[in-house]
């Protein structure tokens, strides 16, 4: 599907981006990538480091901000396919900052949308994130709100054969700000005392890799308004202390402000129009003019079936908990990106 295409990742010099980046260099012959982020020192950084990757294709850094919605179409000229990861995440910022995440978030998604409209791209997936789910916090809210106006846009394509779905994961585990290498720091160095919001905290986890394969195949499994939600494993934020020091010194610190102690990546309000796979869950669009069993069966002819009416994909479950021999496994694989 990718090769001989034009991509575009937004936000694409971010932890996300330029793992894709590398990904799909190594693993298909793209007629171009294009890089949109408005960060040039990180853009001069990150094309030393691929530029040697593969020869075919074609490498286009672009300096914008997706606030900008002429920009944002100057680079969509001939795309094929877009992967929108441009966001303010980090949550007590967007707290402390509201007017700036709402512009980048939410406005940011819009213009990406009317871009791509315009442009007439192919397919657009965007980036979402648990916090989307239920949220209590701005960014989360934010997430929400985008998500809604990219699932909508396909009513807005019409004729036009644009397709936009949305990938909703939890934590990425070895991502900047990543809680795995900050510990894996605190235990290389003298200061050992390692700061717990709190001691019940769950999250879900993901790795770069898994991340980008899970997005790009989703291009391969979209219809068009789906959220498509991979099956994670859980983590205790405590055991992840444990297992670097099994006797380790701990601060409990408090939960920040707009913090979770346990992250949803499905709730039970989403049941009904949720559809489980082998490796993954879709939330299925839930338009007038739209029939839910349509997505039953996706464009690689998987087949999924809905979920119980209680159904809650939540981090508190012990279903599929990482144990402390998981978890060490998975740090000594760990490094900051």
């Amino acid at each position: 599907m990718l090769n001989n295409k034009t991509l575009l990742i937004t936000g694409g010099t971010g932890s996300f981006g330029k793992h894709c980046v590398k990904y799909l260099l190594k693993k298909f012959n793209l007629k171009k990538i294009i890089i949109f982020s408005r960060d040039e020192l990180k853009q001069y950084h990150m094309a030393h480091e691929i530029k040697n990757l593969n020869k075919k294709t074609k490498i286009r850094f672009f300096i914008g901000d997706v606030r900008d919605r002429d920009r944002l179409k100057l680079a969509f000229h001939e795309v094929d396919f877009v992967i929108h990861a441009a966001a303010l995440k980090q949550i007590p910022a967007a707290e402390y900052n509201p007017h700036e995440c709402i512009k980048t978030n939410i406005y940011g998604a819009e213009n990406v949308i009317f871009a791509a409209l315009e442009k007439k791209i192919k397919k657009v997936i965007a980036l979402s994130t648990d916090k989307a789910c239920n949220p209590i916090n701005l960014y989360g809210a934010t997430k929400l709100a985008a998500d809604k106006l990219f699932i909508s846009a396909n009513t807005l394509a019409g004729a036009q054969n644009i397709s936009f779905s949305v990938v909703r994961y939890g934590n990425v585990i070895n991502s900047r700000g990543s809680v795995i290498p900050l510990f894996k720091k605190i235990y290389e160095s003298n200061k050992k005392i390692y700061p717990i919001t709190d001691k019940n905290m769950t999250r879900f986890f993901i790795t770069l890799d898994e991340s980008v394969m899970f997005v790009l195949k989703a291009f391969e499994r979209m219809k068009g308004g789906e959220i498509f939600i991979p099956k994670l494993p859980t983590i205790k934020i405590l055991d992840i202390v444990v297992a670097l020091e099994s006797k380790a010194k701990i601060k409990q610190i408090g939960v920040r402000p707009g913090e979770k102690l346990h992250e949803s990546l499905g709730g039970v309000d989403e049941a009904r129009n949720t559809i489980g796979f082998k490796d993954h869950y879709v939330i299925a669009p839930n338009f007038e003019t739209n029939n839910i069993s349509t997505f039953l069966t996706n464009n690689l002819n998987e087949k999924g079936k809905f979920v119980k009416s209680n159904f809650e994909y939540i981090s508190s479950s012990l279903e599929n908990r990482l144990t402390i021999k998981q978890i060490n496994k998975i740090i000594k694989n760990v490094s900051e990106n």
